[in-house]
């Protein structure tokens, strides 16, 4: 008969393991789900039935009032049950009610719960309607007719059973009958019964029978017999002894209960465990801890013992913590499953991919072979690993640190190897997690597995694990199948004897067992010893006639079987069938080894010969196991030992098949010497021991390296998680610690610190760690970081240290990775040499030194075979191959990075080559196409017979290939792999930055065609670097990533980065780009350093005097005086004080951040003060957050104190004429003076300025420079036409080229100061460290532990700034360093105050984050934060409360906050616009960098600058001598000349060549040809360059509409456009959009789009993974966006302001600082669009626009209620308006009801608040309704008048207007047409008149109220005449703020053409929905007389058209 097949998977075997038909359905939680549903629902009484049953009853009279009462019960069940679902639903549901209610007359607590339960929350008022009802139905029947009811449907119902009820417990062994007597272990005379029943009759029956029996009682139950002994020996002390039988019911219970449903109720378990009927023992015992509790677990059991459900059953539990409301969060958590070998890991793999797969969870295997891409980890919950790669992943802090922090479980299976070879690594693994629980606080669940162990509770020590409650111990007595043991011994002097003697005991066992009909498992161990054994035994059976026995079963299974054999590719597998033998290891191919394991299964084979891989990988049992021999040959030894004791154990674990076995049988033969050996072994069980010693180097190295271990310290902490440590303690002796010691040191804390120091000093002179031994800090090196990560033993260090240089050739390379100490075991045997010279003489093409004798020369002739591909036939030879190859790989990697880091360029070339010659086992000068699989063999050697090379093939045609190589068809196939070989081209374009330094801009254009199957869809890495081939060095390098999409859209990738130059100047530098994959795949681009013009030298700084500082009297004014709170001026104001406060010349400071440059600009204002007191101060500085401090402080200062008017002119505040008329100082940004100043003709004010202080000139180099070059220009400009010099004074950092910019400014000697940067008020120390890497992200996490070290050894008491490149990584750094902190003493360190008055303060911040952080003295300063937030962190940080602040780059400008150190973590950022990381200007990172050191506290500063390590070089060059300001005009000249010819200074060609002359552009172009891409500097050339550069902007101009050029070729007009892109500051871009896209009527959807394609908005920043958000957030958007472009800063911007019209929850704080980037914008693009559509006439578009604006200040979408502008006010409240009724007496009662938009709300509230809040105080309390109420009553009400102005023949002199009637009127009434003259001027004269209704005291606010508006807007309205039947529009007025009255003209000529028009009259407001007011004007135009036509005088009022 064919033996069912045990499931591969479970290591279980208990009535678990019949196979499970997994081809069913994928259940699904929903489907799950609503099938429960529907089964509560059926509560067997349907509707259909309840139907039935009243028809049957009742006539049908009363039928029809029943009817309606059920249609009510069906309405109320629609409403519980919620429209949504199906009709059937809501039938079930009206069942239910009917079935609830049909008893209760009214709807009790009960009822209400029971429907909760049900359906969820649910309208009471429903449940209500439902009862009375069903009532009203009830009341026809009788109470018995009810009951035959509700059991007719009980009866059908009777046998549900609810889940879990079919689940059994099973206690059994194994499968034996429940009546069977169960022998116990050695006592033969008593018998255990697991019969319930016969328990219960004998036990129960006592306790119950009324006369007593004695207890002593002595009964057969083993159970009882125990308890009893339990009772006597434990509770004789206790009064109240519990009666055995009690106990027994209640452990009987315990043992044999059927556990319920509600165990694994939920349908997660379920699910997972689809098809068990029950767990076993072992599982029920343990099922408490493991599926209910967060306990760490070690389970001790013996194999078999189902320790894998164990394992599910914790996973189970995680997954089970991540389920919220039906969904699984899959992104929360990963488990871990770290399994010993690769094929287990497979198998695990399998078995739960299987079980968790209707959960939807994904598991994947993380192995050797099985490499995942990091997208792909992101997407797997649960991975099954090996302790190497586990460790190799948690040791990188890089890409993978997100990884190891969200792992929730972690499972390690057989944790006996602990004391294996690979014990250590499991050490570090758990040691490592421990530590990150610890320090992270975070809860990671470890569960050990092993085989039964004699100290487990050692490990349980190790593990964390609470003994008394995660501590399992099973013993042998609970294996499925008791096991027989036999040890043979053989004895014989000669070896071949011997194992002539260990085949023929072997054959006589299985003989044995297979005449009693049981399969065998025989275990040898070597692969090719499994064919001989086979043979042999097969020879054996045939000599001696016993070969029937072994033949298989005969059957119609053995013909399909032995069909599927005879299609094997292995010979032996087919020649062993048919003799019923077979073998199996891990030499042989997949499908042949599956196909083996299912033969025996099935009970085909009769005789299996296998490896122990069998034992620990697949789960295949036998009756009988035979393990014949225990030498095995260890490849890692290199020679032969002892068989494990923990093989042995996992062998003898597959005898014995559950199902069909009573016992199994082991046997095992072995030489006569170790049979005691392992007779003790097994018996007895030593201790397992630790063997972390050995690895003790590597593993605290791979600590340092990731930044965990920091110190000895540190270091003797982390020994203490080890198991080396809980074994020194328990068996000192073992490890080297005398008695004595142990006892004066009991924690061992000396000999661990002794430890360390030995091991510190070991790596320190192997360069892989620096360790200070007087302070015990160690920090890592590059070298050991690449140790570290490659997995590189020290020993082999320490040999790379003495044989590695500069100059290897590739033999030699080879030869020195033959001696790393990974390959020490690998030793040469005899039998092997003759082999290895066959190897040595075919596949070697390199030198070996050490021949074939030697170990280090077989390990060279081992790999280079494996790189020819040639094959070997010793087994030995192939398994050291295998193991060759693989480390040698890993190694050559190393070597590369080394040679990388070490900078030798040729080292570097040759490593990367030989790692991909290993990794593709091809030799480098083998074609590169044998890289492709798809190509024959022998086309190949065609190809390299005929040297045809990659790029001649390029240039071929597919039949030329085909011709030359005789295959005319592959030609496109060669053609098409050629193509698909990665290939780049680079072009590089250098500019001189200094005499020394270079920058570079490399293009990188892919040239490759995209293939996923060969590049996979990531991207194809390379390797880039810059070498001076003549001083052999590498100056920059970096890993690129050609990503698939630039491949595919052939876009350029742009890297730029910085290189030195030395003089005299090399002749070129060579970029090389190799892939990092592929052989034969590199390019190089030569930069050539011929017509390179460096720049000139720059002039030496200005010396600080040592002058006496200076009082303040010298100012001779008590006013100035008291504005100081110092006595005297410090050396550097005291030395430019005369220049600046008594001369009138233009002044350029250079000084240091914090030297006090702010006083100068008073003293150049003072002097304002003093001598022109009638003309204006301007002071501009860069940053809106500059100007409000500057503001802030004097305000107080030279307002309150001097009484001079002070006015802040920004984007965000722009006051009106009057007050910008009166100020003496007006503080701005140089983008909004810009603006102001373009139209200075008429503007008075631009010309009274007599002084321009520019804060922070040096920013002229940046990315806004450009705005400040064409202010001085202009300025310069306007003092040369008005004849008032303007004195302009400049304010920077040091400068290099301090004289080019003072040239330009003209300022001669005697102005300007550029003092040195060491001149700081208080000195800089500066420490940079460099940081691996090449991702962004895992790079700043890696910065984190420096940080925190650096405020430990800097600055423990003292304030410190952090500055971080973005708002994410503030938070993150702020958590990490609370992680930091929490390991402390005292975590809350930083906190200087009481931590109850913080709680206080915590209370009214907003931000989340930042209420934890600053809980631990740790502040968060972003754009991000809500502005009060800012200003209690920086309250907070001033004040010293919170010591530390972590900041974005931005404040640094911002806010003056000095800290004693300040910390620069990182120095790029992510640029949104070219999607990658740039550097921070260096200008920012000085800025930064001046933060540090605060004048009043420190002698001294400390700046740590933490960068990208190639990065380091650049930056410890700039920090310390200044960086010239080169100019960026070029990029934007376009739009500054627009502005000047729009303005009207530049009109014609020369005017703009002239113009470039005034500007830095022009000095510096002059001064560094090289970097502006000019050639020479002669007259001429420059001349042609300039002329080009404006004939291109021109052009690009002229092809905006913004200008034109006159037919003469040389003058300039300006156009309509380019006036409107100047005016609204907008670039021309944007203006020749809108003229493109805009049409006669477009819709406000279109508009909206128009607006988010503004040029404007291609800055807005789409940071990393964004593109995933927008794309979530556009589908809860009412606008469908292009799905292929959510990575464009365009739709980003469409999206969020579709989100701020219909305010949808944006995902991220970011976004809604993004929101007010994009509102700030908008207005004046829509401004901008509006001029556009109105100069085209077009009436519609221009409503739409006008809409479109009032949409975006008040964040409502037109088609919403207008009502729902008003605070608080959402959809859900409109109902409150709509059924109003006002409360009216007299007779206008009958009063509009429905109040549907804002004037009818108006106009019913009077102006009464009372009114209102008796509207709204139903649903909103009195704080929302204040709110709502002074929004509205602030809306504006405006009363219009109209009249027409101007000359009729037919009128007296004097009376030339006619009113207009605003009344709608008939058009049939002749009295409503005015009679007006064709084509002649008349104005419409519009009165508006304010309605005030009296309730606002004090002057009216003209600001509107915008509560979704980021800035303040004044109140204004557009006044629109059109013709509605043309769609034209007529005129167009803007109109501000209406205080009282005011009169608007708007004039407009009438048609030529006399007859009736009617034109229309719009008056809408520019900030609120919903008020706009329309009239039409009826016009009857007739034909003039003459005489009035030349009457016509037209007042000038009416010329008033132009634009205002």
């Amino acid at each position: 008969m064919a033996l069912p097949r045990l499931t591969g998977a479970l290591r279980s075997f208990s009535n678990v393991t019949k196979q499970d038909n997994y081809n069913e359905e994928v259940a699904d939680l929903k489907i799950k789900r609503s099938k429960l549903h529907e089964q509560v629902l059926d509560l067997g009484l349907t509707w259909k039935k309840i139907i039935k049953f009243l028809n049957e009853k009742l006539e049908k009279s009363k039928m029809q009032s029943i009817n309606e009462d059920l249609k009510d019960i069906l309405h109320a069940a629609k409403q519980i049950v919620g429209t949504d679902n199906g009709r059937e639903a809501i039938e079930s549901g009206a069942a239910f009610l009917f079935m609830t209610f049909h008893l209760k007359d009214s709807v009790g607590h009960k009822e209400t719960k029971a429907i909760k339960q049900m359906f969820g929350p649910f309208p009471s008022s429903s449940a209500t309607a439902a009862c009375n009802a069903t009532n009203r139905i009830i009341s026809h029947f009788s109470q018995d007719d009810l009951t035959a009811l509700v059991q007719m449907t009980e009866k059908e119902h009777g046998d549900r059973v609810f889940f879990g009820k079919n689940l059994a417990f099973s206690f059994d062994m194994h499968d034996l009958d429940h009546f069977d007597e169960l022998p116990i272990n050695g006592e033969t005379q008593k018998t255990i019964s697991l019969d319930y029943k016969k328990f219960l009759n004998e036990h129960l029956q006592e306790a119950c029978t009324p006369e007593l029996k004695p207890v002593e009682k002595t009964n057969g139950s083993f159970l009882w017999c125990e308890v009893e002994k339990y009772l006597n020996s434990t509770l004789k002390e206790m009064t109240e002894v519990p009666r055995v039988e009690d106990l027994c019911c209640t452990l009987y219970d315990m043992l044999a209960s059927i556990k319920s449903g509600d165990e694994l109720q939920d349908e997660i378990g379920q699910l997972a465990f689809k098809g068990m009927k029950r767990l076993n023992r072992i599982q029920s015992i343990v099922f408490e801890t493991a599926y209910n509790t967060n306990e760490n677990m070690l389970i001790c059991a013996p194999t078999g013992a189902g320790k894998t459900n164990i394992a599910m059953l914790t996973v189970l539990h995680e997954i089970r913590q991540h389920f919220q409301q039906g969904v699984i969060k899959k992104n929360e958590f990963k488990i871990v499953y770290v399994a010993p070998m690769k094929a287990l890991a497979a198998e695990m793999t399998d078995y739960f991919s299987r079980r968790l797969e209707p959960l939807g969870i994904i598991v994947k295997e993380l192995t050797g072979d099985m490499q995942l891409s990091k997208s792909e980890i992101l997407r797997t919950q649960m991975l099954v690993t090996t302790p190497e790669k586990w460790d190799v992943v948690t040791r990188k802090s890089v890409g993978d640190v997100a990884l190891s922090q969200i792992v929730r479980l972690l499972i390690l299976d057989e944790v006996h190897l602990l004391h294996e070879d690979r014990g250590p690594v499991l050490e570090s693994i758990v040691a490592r997690t421990l530590r990150q629980v610890e320090s992270t606080q975070s809860m990671i669940r470890i569960l050990g597995l092993s085989a039964t162990l004699p100290n487990y509770l050692d490990v349980a020590t190790f593990l964390h694990v609470n003994p008394y409650i995660g501590l399992f111990f099973f013993d042998g007595r609970f294996r499925p199948v008791p096991l027989g043991q036999t040890f043979l011994g053989i004895k014989c002097a000669n070896k071949m004897q011997q194992l002539n003697n260990m085949d023929e005991v072997c054959y006589e066992n299985v003989l044995k067992q297979v005449k009693a009909g049981h399969q065998v498992m025989v275990f040898v161990h070597a692969r090719n010893a499994t064919v001989r054994t086979a043979m042999s035994l097969i020879e054996r059976a045939k000599n001696c006639g016993h070969i029937p026995f072994f033949f298989p079963t005969q059957g119609h299974d053995y013909v399909l079987a032995e069909k599927q054999v005879q299609r094997s590719r292995n010979k032996q597998v087919r020649e062993l069938f048919p003799d019923g033998f077979s073998i199996h290891h891990a030499g042989m191919l997949r499908q042949d080894r599956n196909l083996v394991e299912n033969l025996f299964s099935n009970g085909h084979i009769k005789v299996l010969v296998c490896t122990a891989t069998l034992a620990w990988g697949v789960n295949l049992p036998a009756h009988a196991v035979i393990i014949k021999g225990t030498q095995i040959y260890a490849a890692k030894r290199g020679s032969f030992v002892d068989l494990g004791i923990l093989d042995v154990m996992q062998i003898f674990g597959r005898a014995g098949r559950p199902q069909f076995d009573k016992f199994g049988e082991g046997i095992i033969i072995t030489t006569h010497d170790k049979l005691s050996h392992y007779l003790t072994l097994l018996t007895q069980r030593n201790p397992i021991e630790s063997q972390f010693l050995e690895s003790l180097a590597d593993n605290l190295n791979a600590e340092i390296a990731l930044g965990t271990v920091t110190n000895v310290e540190e270091a003797v902490k982390w020994i203490s998680y080890t198991y080396l440590y809980v074994r020194m303690r328990a068996n000192p002796l073992a490890y080297g610690i005398s008695h004595k010691a142990y006892q004066i040191d009991p924690t061992l804390r000396k000999h661990r610190e002794q430890l360390v120091i030995e091991v510190g000093r070991k790596l320190d002179k192997a360069q892989m760690i620096r360790f200070e031994e007087r302070t015990g800090y160690f920090s890592s090196t590059d070298l050991g970081r690449t140790a570290s990560h490659y997995y590189i033993k020290y020993n082999t260090i320490e040999t790379f240290n003495e044989l590695f240089d500069a100059h290897k050739t590739e033999g030699d390379i080879f030869a020195i990775v033959s001696k790393a100490e990974e390959f020490d075991q690998i030793k040469v045997r005899e039998e092997e040499i003759e082999e290895l010279d066959t190897l040595l003489s075919n596949f070697c093409e390199l030198s070996t030194p050490g021949g074939v004798e030697n170990s280090y020369g077989k390990i060279n002739i081992l790999l280079q075979t494996y790189i020819s591909r040639g094959e070997m036939d010793s087994f030995s030879l192939i398994s050291d191959s295998a193991y060759v190859a693989q480390n040698a790989a890993r190694i050559v990697r190393a070597l590369f990075e080394i040679a990388l880091r070490k900078r030798w360029p040729t080292m570097t070339y040759r490593l990367l080559n030989l790692s991909k010659v290993i990794d593709k086992r091809l030799w480098g000068w083998a074609s590169p196409l044998r890289q492709f699989s798809i190509l024959p063999p022998h086309i190949l050697t065609r190809l390299e017979e005929k040297k045809l090379t990659v790029d001649k093939l390029k240039d071929m045609r597919k039949d030329e290939i085909g011709h030359i190589l005789h295959h005319v068809n592959i030609g496109l196939k060669v053609k098409q792999c050629v193509h698909q070989i990665p290939s780049v081209m680079m072009e590089a374009s250098i500019q001189p930055i200094t005499r020394t330094v270079l920058r570079v801009t490399l293009s990188i254009y892919a040239d490759f065609t995209w293939n996923d199957q060969v590049h996979g869809t990531v991207g194809e890495p390379w390797w880039i670097w810059v070498e001076d081939p003549t001083n052999d060095h590498i100056y920059h390098s970096e890993y690129f990533l050609a990503l698939k999409k630039q491949v595919i859209s052939k876009e350029a990738q742009l890297l730029v980065f910085t290189i030195p130059i030395f003089e005299p100047l090399p002749s070129q530098y060579y970029i090389r780009a190799v892939s990092d994959r592929w052989l034969g795949a590199e390019a190089v681009c030569i930069i050539n350093f011929q017509h390179l013009i460096l720049p000139e030298r720059h002039p030496p700084h200005t010396e600080l005097l040592d002058l006496q500082p200076l009082p303040i009297t010298a100012l001779g004014c008590k006013a100035y005086e008291a504005l100081y709170n110092f006595s005297h001026f410090n050396p550097v104001q005291t030395q430019i004080f005369h220049t600046l406060y008594h001369t009138d010349c233009n002044v350029l400071l250079g000084a240091p951040t914090g030297s006090g440059k702010t006083v100068a600009a008073e003293l150049a204002i003072f002097r304002v003060f003093n001598k022109y007191p009638t003309s204006k101060a301007v002071y501009i500085a860069p940053l809106k957050a500059l100007v409000r401090e500057r503001m802030d402080d004097w305000k107080v200062r030279i307002e309150e104190k001097l009484g001079k008017k002070v006015i802040e002119l920004t984007g965000d505040v722009t006051p009106d004429m009057k007050s910008i008329a009166k100020a003496d100082l007006i503080v701005t940004t140089p983008e909004k003076w810009d603006g102001v100043s373009r139209s200075w003709q008429n503007r008075n004010y631009v010309q009274q300025v007599t002084i321009l202080i520019i804060d922070e000139i040096h920013l002229l180099g940046e990315e806004r420079g450009p705005v400040l070059e064409v202010i001085v220009s202009r300025t310069n400009f306007i003092s040369s036409h008005t004849e008032k010099p303007v004195r302009i004074v400049g304010l920077s950092t040091a400068l290099a080229n301090a004289r080019d910019l003072a040239d330009w400014l003209n300022i001669k000697q005697m102005g300007l100061f550029n003092f040195r940067p060491s001149v700081r008020p208080v000195p800089l120390e500066v420490h940079i460290q460099g940081f691996p890497g090449q991702h962004y992200c895992p790079r700043m996490a890696s910065m984190n532990k420096p940080a925190f070290q650096a405020i430990r050894s800097h600055s423990p008491a003292k304030p410190v700034l952090i500055f971080v490149s973005s708002r994410r990584q503030t938070r993150l750094t702020a958590l990490e360093l609370i992680a930091f902190l929490a390991t402390e003493e005292d975590p809350k360190q930083w906190l200087n105050m009481d931590e109850r008055e913080m709680e206080n303060i915590i209370a009214t911040v907003r931000d989340s984050n930042l209420k934890l952080t600053l809980a631990f003295g740790i502040g968060m300063h972003h754009a991000g934060l809500h502005e009060r937030d800012r200003k209690t962190v920086e309250e907070l940080f001033v004040n010293c409360k919170v010591q530390v602040l972590i900041a974005t780059s931005t404040l640094a400008w911002g806010v003056n906050f000095p800290a004693h150190l300040v910390i620069i973590k990182g120095t790029e950022y992510y640029d949104g616009k070219t999607r990658r990381y740039v550097d921070f200007p260096i200008t920012d990172v000085l800025q930064m960098m001046g933060r540090a050191g605060r004048p009043q506290f420190d002698d001294q500063g400390k700046a740590v600058i933490l960068v990208h390590d190639i990065k380091k070089d650049f930056y410890k060059k700039f920090l310390y001598e200044p960086f010239p300001v080169e100019s960026s005009l070029l990029g934007v000249l376009s739009d500054h000349l627009n502005a000047e010819i729009a303005g009207g200074t530049i009109t014609s060609k020369q005017d703009a060549l002239d113009y470039i002359t005034w500007t830095y552009f022009f000095r510096r172009l002059i001064m560094n040809p090289s970097y502006y891409n000019l050639g020479d500097v002669s007259h001429d050339s420059v001349n042609k360059f300039l002329s080009h550069l404006i004939e291109k902007s021109l052009i690009e101009l002229e092809l905006s509409y913004c200008i034109e050029i006159g037919e003469d070729n040389r003058s300039i007009e300006p156009l309509t456009y380019g006036r409107i892109a100047s005016y609204y500051y907008l670039k021309h871009q944007t203006v020749k959009m809108f003229k493109d896209r805009l049409k006669p009527e477009c819709s406000t959807e279109e508009l909206l789009s128009i607006l988010s394609d503004a040029e404007e908005y291609t800055d807005l920043p789409v940071r990393h993974n964004e593109d995933h958000m927008n794309s979530e957030l556009a589908k809860c958007l009412p606008i469908e966006s292009n799905p292929h472009s959510f990575d464009s800063p365009h739709t980003k911007a469409h999206l969020l302001l579709q989100a701020h019209l219909s305010r949808a929850m944006l995902p991220c704080p970011d976004y809604d600082t993004d929101t007010k980037t994009v509102l700030d914008q908008a207005l004046r693009v829509c401004q901008a669009m509006l001029d556009v559509a109105a100069n085209q006439g077009w009436l519609v578009t221009v409503l739409n626009i006008t809409n479109l604006i009032q949409m975006v200040i008040q964040g409502r979408w037109l088609k919403d209620s207008s009502l729902l502008t008003l605070p608080n006010i959402e959809n859900h409240h409109l109902h409150l308006f709509k059924k109003w009724k006002p409360i009216m007496k007299g007779p206008h009662a009958r009063g509009r009801t429905s109040i549907e938009s804002l004037p009818e709300l108006i106009h019913a509230c009077g102006g009464k608040d009372h009114v209102f809040s008796s509207m709204v105080e139903s649903e909103l309390h009195a704080a929302k309704t204040k709110q709502a109420w002074n929004f509205l009553s602030h809306l504006p009400v405006i009363n219009v008048g109209i009249s027409v102005k101007g000359s009729w023949d037919d009128l007296v002199e004097g009376h030339n207007e006619l009113s207009v009637s605003t009344l709608t009127a008939d058009k049939r009434d002749d009295n409503k047409w005015i009679k007006l003259h064709a084509d002649q001027e008349y104005v419409l004269q519009v009165s508006l008149q304010r309605v005030h209704f009296g309730f606002h005291k004090g002057k009216p606010e003209s600001c509107a109220v915008t509560p979704r508006f980021p800035k303040s807007k004044d109140e204004g309205w557009f006044l629109i005449l059109g013709e509605v039947d043309k769609r034209e529009l007529i005129a167009l007025k803007r109109v501000g703020y209406i205080r009282n009255h005011h009169v608007a003209s708007l004039s407009f000529y009438t048609p030529e053409i006399p007859g009736r028009y009617i034109y229309t009259l719009y008056f809408m407001s520019d900030c609120y929905l919903g008020l706009d007011q329309q009239y039409d004007i009826y016009l009857n135009v007739t034909q003039a007389s003459l005489s009035a036509q030349v009457n016509t005088k037209v007042s000038d009022s009416l010329t008033d058209l132009a634009l205002k």
